[in-house]
């Protein structure tokens, strides 16, 4: 019998086992993971400034890039921010943790159902377990009230340099399609860049085909033209409101989640992984590893964080309901105009009173009788707007 059943290797559950192999090497863990890697095909990126300082050091072996600085483009201006921004690739989680613990990663691994102190694999087979973590993605909820960020990226290699010093984290000088559109761009290395076609829209539905052509014309018109070697797409939660006790309370009683599961992700950007470095650091802590003690843990770590999140939902529903669709970017063209340092609390949920009094003051981009019809917060997806 395992101690630890960690179900689906995503981001979240791979650092939490790496945390628990690095502090507490007598906790016996399984990572379960129905794919044929650990990671799945993602890339995850965040600010120095969204970390704490330990889980800097930490996260170092896994990162695949690192860069000083990055670039905003939108239709009236453009700015370069300063700060590091890195970013962690599921194909070097997956060779690290391999590395470190093969003998603790069990793929192929389709899971069934969870319970306290046990899992069924799709194929029946019964896995007793002390505690278990469900960190298998997002699951829809009625208490949740989302919008979606989606986006199609593809990994390009170029015949010759194409001198992209840092990350061009948002470029809105396109066509604002399907709420507000931009493009993400990451120098990999000298030739190989990751351009990202993303959209904050109403609903989850992605057309590849379409989107991809796009990121091609894109490509295109900058100049970059070279052979796809890697394409990966994604449909993340953005918070406009609801219920996440209620939300947790609808799934096993005793199972700890983690990740998208637990509703640890940034409101507003998405970003998962500050959430997902600050939980297995939290976990690997605890001095009781056991079902009930890590369930209890990781449910008031999720909560306690979207209480303290209340500001970006209101946000988002000024951008999703206050905002015409294709008007979307002026609010973020306005946020980038504001100062580094509320820019980078942003980033990482630490926003002061303050910054939050500067963030709504002056003449909103939006019409005011409908940023006010947005204070109130949404309790779930059938609430109406």
């Amino acid at each position: 019998m395992d101690d630890i059943l960690l179900v689906g290797g995503g981001l979240a559950n791979c650092l939490i086992a790496a945390r628990l192999f690095e502090r507490r090497p007598e906790a016996r863990f399984l990572i379960l993971e129905a794919g044929a890697a650990l990671g799945g095909n993602h890339t995850w990126s965040f600010h120095d400034s969204d970390i704490d300082r330990g889980n800097v050091s930490f996260l170092s072996p896994f990162l695949a890039a690192s860069w000083r600085g990055y670039d905003v483009h939108f239709p009236n201006f453009s700015r370069t921010l300063d700060g590091t921004y890195a970013s962690i690739a599921s194909e070097r989680l997956a060779a690290v943790l391999k590395d470190r613990f093969p003998d603790r990663i069990r793929t192929g691994a389709t899971v069934s159902a969870v319970a306290a102190d046990h899992v069924v694999l799709a194929d029946g087979t019964r896995l007793p377990a002390r505690a278990v973590i469900d960190g298998r993605g997002a699951q829809p909820s009625p208490h949740l009230d989302l919008a979606f960020q989606k986006f199609l990226g593809q990994e390009i290699r170029l015949p010759h340099p194409h001198r992209l010093t840092r990350p061009i984290i948002m470029d809105a000088r396109v066509a604002q399609i399907d709420g507000y559109r931009f493009v993400y761009v990451l120098p990999l290395d000298a030739t190989t860049l990751l351009v990202e076609d993303t959209y904050y829209a109403d609903g989850p539905d992605l057309p590849a085909e379409a989107v991809r052509a796009r990121v091609t014309a894109f490509a295109a018109g900058m100049g970059w033209r070279g052979t796809v070697v890697r394409e990966e797409e994604g449909v993340l939660p953005i918070a406009l409101g609801g219920d996440l006790s209620a939300c947790l309370d609808a799934g096993p009683q005793g199972v700890a989640r983690s990740g998208l599961r637990a509703g640890l992700f940034h409101p507003t950007t998405g970003y998962s992984l500050p959430d997902a470095a600050a939980l297995a650091d939290h976990l690997s802590a605890l001095p009781d590893l056991s079902g009930p003690a890590l369930a209890a843990a990781a449910r008031a770590f999720a909560l306690a964080r979207w209480e303290r999140r209340g500001f970006f939902r209101l946000l988002n529903r000024m951008l999703f309901r206050a905002a015409e669709p294709a008007q979307r970017y002026r609010i973020l063209q306005r946020f980038y105009r504001l100062s580094p340092g509320l820019i980078a609390r942003f980033y990482a949920g630490r926003l002061t009173l303050a910054d939050q009094a500067r963030i709504l003051s002056g003449r909103p981009p939006v019409p005011i009788w409908r940023a006010v019809r947005c204070l109130t917060e949404t309790r779930g997806s059938l609430s109406p707007p």
